[in-house]
Parts: structure tokens; sequence; C-alpha cells
């Protein structure tokens, strides 16, 4: 072969090569996209997902839809028993979901009396932002249920979460309606958990028993976030099952007086989400009587739904997204219960005080500046700042007890108690939050990929 002839063909290998690039490069872009998980974070409860109880009347079914990401469970289904009555709380954006704005009006609406319900929750798209297609989506989706479910579609609730701002491929949802009605299974709670996550690094759940009046009532509840969580009367994708015989309006007292004091006392980035939502739900089927507000079970029953928000609500802290560190904020002394939540807040929000938290630096001067800018009533010189026990300054100035290196030592915990006493009136407030690390910028500037 000549040179001439060498040359030649190496060029028209390279042609060829070219073209094989380019093809391929175009089927790779065509085929889903697959999600790498975030490791699981330090704060995670010890011994994972805990093992709940079955709550009679409810089923639960877990499928990969494919809605954003190959190979990945993304749409989680509930079946509830006939005469289930339902609560929520949600989001107050002015921006909110279709599916929110769903919910709401379906909770507001009269019930069919003896009618099931079910929950239809998608993740990896938010169907926010989407105008009218993102309605069209949500009535897809629910009649879709309802008529596999037999349930009327005014008692399909359904969330979505993810990406804001893309229309929600809910063909796919309804095309595995099949396959998650023929799963539904009582005891199928951990695969819903897994199934609603987006950038949790572990799966959330949560459970009490209270004795009532001729037999146990049983709770358990799930629920997702990491990240975009400063909630205004809800929070991220939660849903609490119970047996409880209980109206749907003394129901939804109890889970609206419980939510400021769970759900609202919790941040992570001070960015509220568009499609918070806490759907809770009653069968009715516990041997024990029903719970009026006269029963002396209510108040047992009320505490203990509250636990389990509560508990729910800190998993969601501890998997804050880069989270290395659990903060409770302890605000006392305020002339003011909104006061005292203003300078909580002010303190738990701080990116200084975060990052400072983050590098182990007791650098108690950037809690003051947050109560400072809070738009609180303070005082200097009645204030006081405690980190856990150690009393760090007071009437103005650092404490004469107070040393560096003490604090320096508590902040190397992986929990942590900021404590400020405003000394002012008789009004608290207790907050939760995380440290903030690059590892939250790192999986936020991902967050679309």
């Amino acid at each position: 072969m000549g040179k001439t002839d060498w040359k030649a063909e190496a060029k028209a290998l390279k042609k060829k090569v070219a073209r094989l690039r380019e093809k391929v490069g175009e089927v790779v872009q065509d085929l889903p996209k697959i999600k790498t998980p975030n490791p699981v974070s330090p704060l995670a409860p010890a011994g994972g997902f805990p093992d709940l109880p079955v709550i009679d009347g409810v089923e639960f079914a877990a499928v990969a839809a494919g809605v954003r990401y190959a190979n990945r469970t993304d749409v989680m289904l509930v079946r509830l028993a006939p005469g289930t009555a339902i609560a929520g709380a949600f989001t107050r954006s002015s921006t909110r979901a279709a599916c929110v704005l769903d919910c709401q009006d379906k909770l507001a609406s009269a019930v069919p009396p003896r009618s099931g319900a079910a929950i239809v929750v998608n993740s990896g798209n938010a169907n926010a932002f989407t105008g009218k297609a993102g309605v069209a989506s949500v009535r897809a989706v629910t009649g879709a249920v309802a008529k596999a479910l037999g349930v009327p579609a005014s008692r399909v609730f359904s969330s979505s979460t993810g990406v804001i701002g893309e229309p929600l491929p809910h063909d796919r949802i309804v095309t595995s309606l099949d396959e998650a009605v023929g799963g539904l299974d009582a005891g199928g709670i951990s695969m819903a958990a897994r199934a609603i996550m987006t950038t949790d690094t572990f799966p959330k759940g949560a459970s009490a028993t209270v004795a009532g009046d001729g037999g146990t009532i049983r709770i358990a509840g799930i629920a997702k976030g990491s990240g975009m969580i400063a909630p205004d009367m809800a929070t991220m994708l939660v849903y609490i099952f119970t047996d409880a015989k209980i109206a749907a309006p003394l129901l939804q007292k109890m889970v609206s007086r419980q939510v400021d004091d769970t759900f609202n006392a919790i941040t992570v980035d001070s960015d509220t989400s568009t499609s918070d939502a806490l759907i809770v739900a009653a069968t009715g089927r516990s041997p024990a009587a029903e719970i009026t507000a006269r029963s002396a079970v209510a108040k047992p029953f009320e505490a203990a739904l509250r636990a389990v928000m509560l508990d729910l609500a800190q998993q969601v802290v501890r998997d804050g997204e880069g989270a290395t560190k659990f903060v409770e904020v302890r605000v006392t002394g305020a002339a003011s219960a909104e006061d005292a939540h203003k300078v909580a807040m002010s303190i738990a929000n701080s990116p200084l005080v975060k990052t400072a938290i983050a590098g182990q630096d007791p650098n108690w001067g950037r809690i003051v500046a947050a109560v400072g800018k809070s738009g609180a009533k303070a005082d200097r010189d009645r204030l006081s700042i405690r980190f856990g026990d150690i009393l760090v300054a007071e009437k103005g100035w650092r404490a004469t007890s107070y040393h560096e290196e003490d604090g320096a030592s508590y902040m190397k915990l992986p929990e942590l108690v900021i404590s400020v006493d405003l000394g002012l009136g008789k009004c608290a407030k207790t907050v939760w939050t995380c440290d903030l690390t690059h590892r939250y910028i790192d999986i936020n500037a991902d967050y679309r990929s």
C-alpha cells in the first residue's frame, strides 16, 4: 500500500469514528438519566428505617415510572379504606403547585359518604409553575387512580416533588398504575417512604401507639425532605396514617394545632417549597371507641400525633443537604411569642451562624448579630447566650466564666443546643436546624442534572 493510500484510509476511518461518536451521543442523550444517590447523612437515625406498625385500612405500593431518572422507584400509591377521615396542611407559597391547590380544594369539599380514598405521589418532578399543563397533569393522574381503584376523583390526593418548571410526564405515571395497584400491600410502607425521596439520603418513618377506650390506636408516618426546608403551614411531603375513629373536623383541628411547633419549627436553608404537603388519614379501623373532643383519650392521641410529627420533622433536619450537625435553638424570655419565633428563626437561618457551626467555631458574636437583625424586641444588657450548659455571654458582654476552649470543644459534638434568653418576658420558642457545609452547594449546583 502506498503512502497516499494509507493517508486516505486513515482519513476515511477518522470520519467513520466521528460519525459513530455522534450517533452514540444521540443515543445516550435519549436515555433516561441515572442519578447516583447521595451518601447517607451522618446524622441519620441509628438502625435505619424503623419497624412501623401496620395500619388497618391502608395499603401501599411503590413503582419505578421513570418520571425523571431510570432505575429509581419514584411513584407511591396509597389506597385508603372507605370512610377514612382526612386532614391536611399545605404551603402558603404564592407559587404553590397545581397538586397542592387541588388537595386544598378537595379537603374543603363535601365528602361522599363511606367513600374510599387514595394518595398518589411522584418524585423527580414538582409539577410546579407549569400553568394549565400542570392542572391537566393533576387531573390525568388523579382521574386514572380513581378509575383504577374505584374511588371518587374528589377523594384522590396527589403530590409531586422534584424539579420546578418542567412539565410532568404524567403518562408515565398513568402507565405505571396497573403495576402499582397489583402491588398494593398493607406492609409496604417502607417502599413507599423510599419512592418519595429526592435528595434525601435516607427514608423517614415514625410511629406511636395509644391506649384507646376498648383497644389500641396505632399511628405511623413517613416523610421526605432534605433541602428547600423552611415550611409555612406544612413541610416537604408528609403522610401520617392512623386507625383511630375520629371525625375529619376534629382531626384537622389537632393537625393545625401541632404544625407550628413541629413542621413549622424546622429549617435547613430558609427556602419554602412550592409543594409542601402534610396529609393525615384516619381509617377508623381500630377497635377503640371513637375519639371526640370530650374523650379522655383525645389529649393522649393528640400528644402521640404530635410526637410522630416532631420525630419526622427532626429527621428532615438530620437529613439536611450536606448536614453534619443537628442544632436545637432555644429562645426564652421574649416579650411575645412572635418575638421568640423571630429570634429563633433568625439564628437558625443565619448563614454566618450555620457556617460557624460547620467549622466548629464558637463564634457567639454571630448569634448576637442574628438576634439584633431579627426585628424582635431585644436589650443587649439583658441578653444571655449558652452553648449547652456553658454560659457564653451575659449583661452585654462575654461571661467572665467563659473560656474559648470550652466553646470550641462543645462545637465538636454532632448535636448542639444554642440557648438565648432575652430577659424581657415569659415567651419561648424552640426550633431545629443544621449546619451549612460546602456539600450543600455541591448538591444544589447539580440538582437538575
